[in-house]
């Protein structure tokens, strides 16, 4: 189990976050479209995994639209933003803000992030939604950068993810 915080209270998520160097565990994830995203679906691309706990939120909103914008230029890379939201406020959102080179997921169906990267919160306020986190991989899937973001209320290292790209 790993501990962060949110408001400066520890909360325990349920498992264990992966680690540099370690091989991306899978995910099955809902696109916008309601299509199964999965890393088989983005074979052959780095991909920067952002999980959070909800778009509606400041932070997660500032967290897309970072990312977003920083890395707007790289046709190599597919920039994954995750969260238990439905598709249909990933929607909303990135209509409003008119952003058009993320991969917004759900994982409302099968909570395949919880189990496979150890990021649901499962005390205190926010039980049951992700906790903040950034991952970056290679081409091949592995992970070269992971952050699980300390304070769930503050912005990733959006620096040290994009070097290590």
């Amino acid at each position: 189990m790993a501990t962060v915080k949110f408001k400066g209270g520890d909360i325990k998520t349920n498992g264990n976050f992966p680690k540099t160097g370690e091989k991306a565990p899978d995910f099955s994830l809902v696109g916008s479209d309601l299509s199964t995203i999965n890393l088989s679906t983005l074979k052959g691309k780095k991909v920067v995994l952002n999980i959070f706990p909800s778009i509606d939120t400041d932070v997660c909103a500032n967290q897309l639209r970072t990312f977003t914008k920083k890395l707007s230029d790289r046709e190599d890379i597919a920039l994954v933003f995750a969260s238990m939201d439905l598709p249909f406020a990933f929607n909303r959102f990135c209509a409003a803000e008119n952003i058009s080179n993320a991969i917004t997921a759900s994982d409302f169906r099968e909570q395949s992030l919880a189990e496979n990267y150890g990021v649901k919160m499962i005390e205190g306020p926010v039980a049951g939604l992700y906790a903040r986190a950034v991952l970056v991989l290679d081409e091949n899937h592995n992970i070269s950068h992971a952050e699980l973001v300390n304070e769930v209320t503050e912005e990733p290292d959006y620096d040290a993810a994009i070097a290590a790209l």
